[in-house]
This record gives C-alpha cells, structure tokens and sequence, in this order.
C-alpha cells in the first residue's frame, strides 16, 4: 500500500508540530523516521494514522484520502503501535494480541478459528508463543512492546506505522524487530532514535527538524555530517559497520570541549 503525505500540517493550542510535510512511501518499502525529540514524528506518524486530522493537507492510501473515513476503515489499513502503550491489565498475552482482530469483527461476535490461528501466528513472529497464556502485568517491558508488535501484525495491515518501537527492547530483540520489518512485504513507517539501526535496515530516511521535513533519501544522503550538526547537535560522522553497512560515529555534543586521553600517575621509584 502507498502512503502518502500532502502538505501536512497539524497544531497544537495554534503552535504547529508537523509543519507542511509531504512525502511518498512506496508499497512495501521500508522508510525510517528519524528527528531529535519535539521534532514532530510521533504527531506526524499519528496524522498518517488517522488518529489525529491534520489543520491542512492530505493524507491518503493507494491514492485515496482518508478524510472521511470511519476508525474501523482505516485499521483495517493501518496498524499503529505508540511509543508506550503499556497500561496493567488482566488480560492474557493472547487476548491483547486478539485485539489486533477488532476490526474484522461485529460488536457481539467472539475470536473465531481464523481469528486465533492469526494471533497464533503473530505471537510466533516476535518470539512470544511461550508467553501466550501469562498475565499481561507479568510481563516485562521489552516483553510488552513485543505484543504490542504482535498486536499489529495480528492486524494484518498492509501498512505498518510505528513509533519508536525499539524502546525498551535489548540488542538482540532490536535486530530481530528491525529484520522482520524488513522482511515483511507491508509497507513500513518507523520512527527510530537509533541511526545506526535506522541507517542498516531502511531503504530510505526522513529527517524532521522543528516540525518540518529537511531531508529524504538513501541513508548516506540523508546522514551527512552537517545535517548531524544541524538537527541533533553532535559532531558525528557516517561511516561503514564491520558488515558494510552504513554507521554512525559519534565524537562529541557541539559545545562539548574535546576530550583529551589522560595517563594514570606514575609511581613513584
């Protein structure tokens, strides 16, 4: 599914957050949303959601504005998962993943074979059918945000937004989110802190900066030295990882004074 972005703009108390962007993600690319907080990801990643109208512009999918459309319309589309989601609850592990299937079901009517089948297939997905039956508030963190990922897939959208979904996951779990979003053939939107991650597994980066998008290309257009200056006020540079992949290196925070290698005292002979 292509989304798409027309001017968008969005405001809060009359101050914008999300300042006339535009832009284009193919079906089934995989773009990175990259900014320094404040900078307007989360707002924009909800506008293309339809969970927030935008004060101007266009959002549409497949070419098709999504003004008008019901919540139950656009799930079937879409699937979001927030930054933090987590809220203690007595529901299993398996019932917060089924409720990915909402939309694919009446009011009064209950998780059917396919319904569960799909979950089932979802939990496996993010390594989770072990916990299946546990309690939600015995979960952990990283444990949480997993079904929540899972929650999405059981969705079965044909596009994913995601915000900052990497937090509270350890490296491993990282690696495994950011494959399977590159492995899936569902149209990816990932806002991401990490850049080195962002820059590895991303066909293509977006950079806000105050609301507005700057810059939008391959990540070694994208992650330029001065644009790093600019927006997230480092003094870094793009290199190559050990596999090849574009990374980034950091020095210092501008303003920061170099730091100088230091010598243990000498003893005395």
């Amino acid at each position: 599914m292509r989304i798409t972005a027309e001017e968008l703009t969005w405001s809060v108390a009359g101050t914008p957050v999300v300042r006339e962007v535009s832009t284009d993600i193919a079906p089934g690319e995989t773009v990175g949303l990259l900014g320094p907080n404040g900078s307007g990801k989360s707002s924009l990643l909800r506008c293309l959601a339809g969970l927030r109208a935008p004060d101007a512009g266009t959002v549409r999918y497949d070419g098709m504005s999504v003004r008008d459309w019901s919540a139950r319309r656009i799930a079937r589309h879409v699937a979001f998962v927030e930054q933090d989601s987590g809220a203690d609850s007595d529901l299993r592990v398996a019932d917060v993943v089924g409720l990915g299937r909402t939309p694919f079901r009446d009011r009064w009517r209950g998780p059917d074979a396919t319904d569960r089948a799909v979950v089932a297939a979802a939990l496996d997905r993010v390594g989770l059918t072990a916990l299946a039956g546990r309690p939600w508030k015995a979960l952990s963190g990283g444990e949480r945000q997993r079904a929540h990922i899972a929650r999405a897939l059981a969705q079965q959208p044909y596009g994913l937004l995601l915000d900052e979904p990497t937090n509270h996951l350890d490296v491993k779990h990282q690696l495994e989110l950011m494959e399977l979003l590159t492995d899936t053939d569902q149209t990816v939107l990932v806002a991401l802190h990490d850049l080195s991650l962002a820059a590895r597994y991303c066909d293509r980066l977006l950079l806000l900066h105050h609301g507005r998008l700057i810059a939008s290309g391959p990540p070694a257009a994208v992650l330029t030295a001065e644009r790093l200056a600019e927006v997230f006020e480092v003094d870094a540079a793009l290199t190559t990882d050990a596999l090849g992949h574009p990374a980034v290196t950091y020095r210092r925070p501008l303003g920061a004074p170099p730091r100088t290698e230091t010598r243990a005292p000498q003893p005395a002979l």
